[in-house]
């Protein structure tokens, strides 16, 4: 026992030495590189194409009737009833076309779809940002089977970085307390090393993109 205490004092010692011990960086231009080439793509098309290359649906929405056109469309090719919105402003938009849904937590365990807004679109890997601030919390977005985002060019950034500077921006230091990073449907490869979507989430995903 007293040399495995010995050791583990000796290592200790070092970790504090180091600790003290004020070096120069060795990497001093590492913030400095970028980690995703140049690219001269609008950053919607990038979104897009990084959305689809993780099995996500875009859709290019020229205004709110044509966003209205989609969702019925959509909703009757899946033969929909139970469609689940629980954000004031996408409500108002919502009603202001008569587009049926759920504003409440009402046979919540029947869903078929929720829609929400989100936080921030990330093109570079075609992730949404969304965060428990806004009126769909913590499950509109996960127990669904499909997720429909509803988000506006204005939310478009490069990188995961600039997407929580949008975050500071908006919020200040009242940071939400939960923000996640979807990127594409739920997915697990853990059963025999074979792909299966929505495991542990939506199975399917759809990001409507408004000029604004």
């Amino acid at each position: 026992m007293k040399n495995i205490t010995t050791a583990k004092e000796k290592l200790l010692k070092k970790v504090r030495s180091a600790l003290l011990e004020k070096r120069d960086n060795p990497y001093p231009n590492l913030e400095q590189l970028p980690l995703y080439a140049d690219n001269d793509e609008l950053l919607e098309v990038i979104f897009a194409e990084q959305l689809m290359a993780v099995a996500g649906n875009f859709i290019f929405c020229e205004d709110e009737i044509h966003l209205i056109e989609q969702l019925l469309t959509i909703a009757e090719e899946r033969s929909w009833h139970k469609i689940y919105c629980w954000e004031p402003a996408l409500q108002q938009l919502l009603k202001n076309y008569e587009f049926p849904f759920f504003e409440t937590d009402k046979d919540f365990d029947q869903a078929e779809a929720g829609i929400t807004l989100c936080e921030a679109l990330v093109a570079r890997n075609g992730s949404i940002m969304i965060s428990n601030a806004n009126g769909a919390g913590r499950r509109l977005s996960i127990y669904p089977p499909v997720h429909l985002v509803v988000a506006y060019t204005s939310q478009l950034v490069p990188d995961l970085k600039d997407a929580f500077k949008l975050l500071k921006e908006k919020y200040g230091s009242n940071i939400p307390s939960m923000i996640s990073n979807i990127t594409g449907p739920s997915r697990t490869a853990d059963i025999e090393k074979t792909l299966v979507l929505g495991a542990h989430g939506p199975k399917e995903l759809f990001v409507f993109l408004l000029d604004g």
